[in-house]
Parts: C-alpha cells; structure tokens; sequence
C-alpha cells in the first residue's frame, strides 16, 4: 500500500481546520500535469513545512486528479479550496504563477489534486515527520505504508483519525477501501466522495459528454445520482450519470430512466398526461455515452432499483 507526503501551505491548513470538510482541493497553481503517484482510495498526508516543524497535520484519501480553471475550481468546491473567496483564491494562485515569473490569464488552469473524507489534526495531534525526510524535496513524496516510517505514519495517523472521527460512516468506509485488495481503478467508482468531487469526477468520468443526449454544453449538464441520497444514495461514480440538466429533472422524477442494460426509456406519462416529450422518445435506443472504463459505468443493481420505481411511477 502506498501513500504520498505533500508539503501543505499552512494558511490552507488552518482554513480547512476550521471547517472539518467532508472533502478538499489540494490545488497546485500551475501543474496541471496528471498525478500518478498513489492510486484512487490511497491516503495523501498533509506535511507542514519546515517554518512551521514539518509536521504531519492530516490526511485524505486521493479521489482523483483534474485540471481546473480557477473559476471552476471555485465553483466545485468553494472556501473547500482552502481560501475564503474566490478573489482570494485568484490572488493566491496569481502570487505563486508570478513568482515563477509567469503571468496568469484570465482561463488559466490549476492541477487540482481531489480528496475525501480529509481529516485534519489540531497542533495537540501532530504526527512526527519521516525522520529520513531530505530538505530538498519540493513538492512531496511517495512511501511505503507497509513498512519503516511509512508504516509508522500510516498507523500513527490512523489513530488520531479514530480520535477526532471515530463516528464517520464516509471515512470508516474509504479506510476499509483503502487497506483492502481491491484494485485502485476499481476503488475509483466505490470511493465515497464530497458533492464538489461527485460532480468533477462523474464529468471527467464522461468526458463532459451527456450520457444520453450527447450534448457537450457544460453549462447544461449536471451530475444525477441514479439512487437519491432520500433512498440512501452516496456520492460515488457507480451512483452518477452526467446528464443534460432537463433529462436530470424527469429522470429524479422517474419520468425516464436507464435500464440495466444501458437503455434509454420514456414514460407515456409525458405523452399521456403532458401532450408531449417528443425530443425525448426520439432519444429511446440510441446508444448511451458512458464511461470506456467498466468500473466505472452505473452499478446495475441501482439502475434496476430506478426503473422499478419508474415502471410503478
């Protein structure tokens, strides 16, 4: 099992403090290469720098990577950004990309490292820094959580999560996913995730593409939870569909739905009832835009439970 050590800016840590978020954007302001280091449900630790002890002050369980412009960044995830507004935000990027002696354009992007379920410790729960950690490193670094100082991170940050969130149901779950043997892209759809990461994930998952429609206007689509979070429905990709955001409204309404077997269907309550819904029989059996990967396409048993209620609707 492997994790990852990045070096944290402490006004970040201390926002995120105070908020005990169920996730955070552990954004880097002009790497918006991807991040291969750990896998999806593995943790990433938040080590202070050396003006503050180089202190170990929390974790995450790693959701994903996606480049972001800085307005969206903003709009996913908010004060989750580890700033209080959005000029602030801008600002602080603008004061890294300078100091590289670059400047910032009005769509620059963002290398937004995503992660769930964060812990963060007060300075009473620190945890020691790896006592073999070089100067030199920059960013961060991978670790061995099986063994010497990785283990003794992992276990040590393990207990203070006990400590401080023995009662959440989220973290409990993405630890137990974290240590199983489940492969990493399998974990990709199973992690438990905030709103801000359901909504960047299911997008990227796919490729800002309606999965019905088709349509690749941004703005118009929305991420849908197949099972509400009234039935007990989690933020997980299994649980998403990226849809236009009016296919959003009748799907909640079970008005239409996606069969097990990926097929689009209409009610004739909007034909019987409404008068209407044309556009929409016109998309029943055409083929659906889901992920390319499998793991993490809709979970049938929650597609089977949405067309059940739209077949009683």
């Amino acid at each position: 099992m492997e994790g990852y050590i990045g070096l944290t800016d402490y006004d970040w840590y201390t926002q995120l403090l105070a908020q005990s978020p169920d996730e955070v954007n552990f954004w880097r302001p002009m790497n918006t290469q991807t991040f291969r280091r750990i896998g999806t449900g593995e943790p990433f630790f938040f080590k202070l720098k050396s003006a503050h002890g180089n202190w170990i002050a929390g974790f995450g369980i790693y959701a994903g990577f996606v480049p972001l412009r800085v307005g969206t960044a903003w709009q996913m995830f908010g004060e989750k950004n580890g700033v209080r507004s959005e000029e602030e935000m801008f600002a602080r990027i603008e004061h890294y990309v300078r100091g590289h002696g670059r400047t910032m354009g009005a769509n620059h992007q963002i290398g937004c490292i995503i992660l769930t379920t964060p812990v963060f410790f007060p300075p009473s729960h620190f945890v020691a820094p790896p006592s073999d950690w070089k100067a030199n490193i920059v960013a961060g670094a991978g670790r061995d959580l099986t063994v010497g100082e990785g283990k003794r991170i992992w276990a040590e940050c393990l207990q203070r999560a006990r400590d401080l969130r023995g009662d959440d149901d989220a973290l409990a779950y993405n630890l137990s996913l974290a240590s199983s043997t489940i492969e990493f892209r399998e974990r990709l759809g199973r992690v438990r995730l905030g709103q801000g990461a359901f909504r960047t994930m299911v997008t990227q998952a796919y490729t800002g593409t309606c999965a019905v429609s088709g349509d690749h206007t941004l703005p118009a689509l929305e991420a849908a939870h197949i099972q509400g979070a009234a039935d007990g429905g989690r933020h997980e990709i299994v649980n998403g569909l990226l849809l236009r955001a009016d296919i959003h409204r009748l799907f909640d309404q079970h008005l239409v739905t996606i069969t097990p077997d990926f097929d689009f269907k209409v009610s004739h309550r909007l034909r019987d009832e409404f008068a209407n819904g044309a556009i929409y029989y016109a998309l029943e059996n055409r083929e659906l835009h889901l992920p390319q990967e499998e793991v993490l396409r809709p979970r049938r048993e929650y597609l089977d439970a949405h067309r059940d209620r739209f077949a009683a609707a």
